[in-house]
């Protein structure tokens, strides 16, 4: 086997965090600002990693929200927990677990299901699922002890229980080495009915059989990084994204161009809507996040500058970056678009709808 990967692996980390209640018993006004620096810290590094939020808050009584970070390189995920800490809310997170994994193409060889493509194993495409169900997984020694061979009739059969099962979509990331678990298994899905049923099935196949440690179990719930944000109590992210400056034109600004060189893109949140910024030849054009396919977050898209179109990074939807109009694939509405000023180094991006009074209105004919 090859010491060295042939293909570029990301790194994976689940973090997750538990609330001091001290916390809680703050004023209003010092919650507001904890959120919206902790918030603005997060948004920060959209263009060095890919970050979902979830929240835990009245499902598990030790952590309250998950932070699954993915990113191209280990230094990455060590500046964005050390920000963090630097935060005032910071100040009051523990972070009584976290899993650090890669991703890596597994040893096993499985046939494509039919009607569907071989997903990459090298990169993690996060879905817009409403859950995400996570655990460590450790297999015995006597497992590696087994013929390759055997193993793989009991993989197979695991693989047949899962497809049984299409609504839920797995991500295996690999820990060997990395951390305790030899593997961080997170599945996503909109039924936990229907995860419930698969791993009972699964309990029954015979590569079960070899499984030292599959728990703890964490089931999340997606939702944005203000809503996120919201369930940990006090003063509400409204308020605290109410907290940027917004002008008197309607205008907020929300990044620098430092923050979006050409050809870059980023998530920002405009009066609590999550916006993505595309930066087009120098450009910078703003788009509501989700596509209104799926809703899966065109500022992970694909950008064609010769059209000034997005591509949605799941079912390949293309928007009009200047119109909003849908240019191609499933989608059949368009996407909101935002006015956008820049002044000096600093973007600045108004809601749909908004007029400028310094530009003039066209008279009705």
């Amino acid at each position: 086997m090859s010491s060295k990967p042939s293909e570029k692996r990301q790194v994976v980390r689940f973090a997750f965090y538990k609330l001091d209640s001290a916390w809680r018993r703050l004023s209003a006004e010092r919650q507001a600002s904890a959120k919206l620096e902790f918030g603005e810290t997060i948004e920060s590094f959209a263009g060095r990693l890919l970050l979902r939020p979830y929240g835990l808050v009245g499902i598990r009584g030790d952590c309250d929200f998950l932070l699954w970070q993915v990113a191209e390189d280990l230094d990455s995920v060590v500046a964005l927990q050390t920000a963090l800490n630097r935060t005032d809310l910071g100040a009051y997170l523990a972070v009584p677990y976290s899993y650090l994994a890669m991703t890596r193409r597994s040893i096993y060889e499985f046939p494509e299901a039919p009607g569907v493509g071989q997903p990459s194993r090298l990169v993690i495409r996060p879905s817009d699922a409403r859950y995400l169900f996570v655990y460590p997984f450790i297999k015995t020694r006597g497992w590696y002890m087994l013929p390759k061979a055997e193993r793989q009739v009991m993989m197979d059969e695991h693989v047949r229980i899962g497809r049984q099962y299409p609504s839920i979509r797995l991500n295996t990331t690999y820990s060997y080495g990395l951390d305790d678990q030899e593997f961080i298994v997170a599945f996503e899905g909109d039924s936990p009915a229907d995860f419930l049923d698969l791993v009972m099935e699964l309990r029954e196949s015979k590569a079960s059989s070899y499984t030292l440690r599959d728990t703890p179990t964490f089931t999340c719930v997606q939702m944005s990084l203000w809503d996120m944000l919201d369930t940990l109590g006090g003063a509400g992210s409204a308020q605290a994204v109410s907290r940027r400056p917004t002008r008197a034109d309607g205008y907020t600004p929300v990044a620098t161009l430092a923050d979006l060189p050409a050809g870059t893109s980023r998530r920002v949140y405009v009066g609590g809507d999550a916006v993505a910024l595309f930066n087009v030849n120098g450009t910078v054009h703003a788009v509501a996040n989700r596509c209104t396919h799926a809703r899966a977050s065109l500022s992970e898209g694909t950008v064609d500058a010769s059209r000034c179109a997005v591509t949605c990074p799941w079912h390949e939807g293309v928007f009009s970056l200047e119109t909003g109009q849908v240019l191609g694939g499933p989608p059949s509405l368009p996407v909101a678009t935002y006015r956008v000023k820049v002044e000096g180094d600093t973007v600045l991006v108004a809601p749909p709808g908004l007029i400028d009074a310094r530009e003039p209105i066209a008279p009705r004919s």
